[in-house]
């Protein structure tokens, strides 16, 4: 019995000790309020962002996405920009003859910029012909072109040699 006895004086001795640590950590918390906004929910990469990322990193070997989705539409052609610094390209997205909308974005690496074209229908309802339409689309870069090579994200072919 005796044992028992040290033990639980030992238990509840480090118990206090404990309770008296955590209080006087405690007694300078909620003086000085900060005020936090809340954190938006980490953004979710979408269709376009994944391939970008595929091609990146797997590039020079990349194979055409099957199928065609108004997220990754294929480019007709891109112009070559008139020098190594130019922040802009300009390219000629195949969207269809039914979008409303319409444009194209990159996503850029230090050795590939990937394009891809995008549209947006009228209506998800309703009957559309199967027509191609080609429009001239500029995209804006965050760094000069300088040498990357410029790649459409829905063929995964090299439409520039920066």
């Amino acid at each position: 019995m005796r044992g028992s006895h040290l033990s639980r004086t030992r238990t509840l001795t480090a118990v206090l000790a404990l309770a008296a640590t955590g209080a006087v950590a405690l007694s300078g918390c909620g003086q000085n309020q900060q005020k936090a906004a809340p954190a938006a929910p980490p953004k979710k990469p979408d269709a376009f962002e994944r391939r970008a990322d595929q091609i990146v990193h797997d590039w020079p070997k990349v194979s055409p996405v099957h199928g065609r989705t108004q997220t990754l539409l294929p480019l007709v052609e891109a112009e070559r920009p008139k020098s190594a610094a130019a922040r802009e390209i300009t390219v000629t997205v195949g969207h269809s003859a039914c979008d409303v909308r319409f444009g194209a974005r990159s996503h850029e690496s230090k050795d590939l910029v990937v394009i891809t074209g995008w549209g947006k229908r009228k209506s998800a309802k309703g009957m559309c012909t199967e027509q191609l339409a080609t429009d001239k689309v500029t995209v804006h870069l965050k760094s000069a072109l300088d040498g990357r090579k410029v790649v459409d994200a829905a063929t995964g072919k090299q439409l520039l040699k920066g």
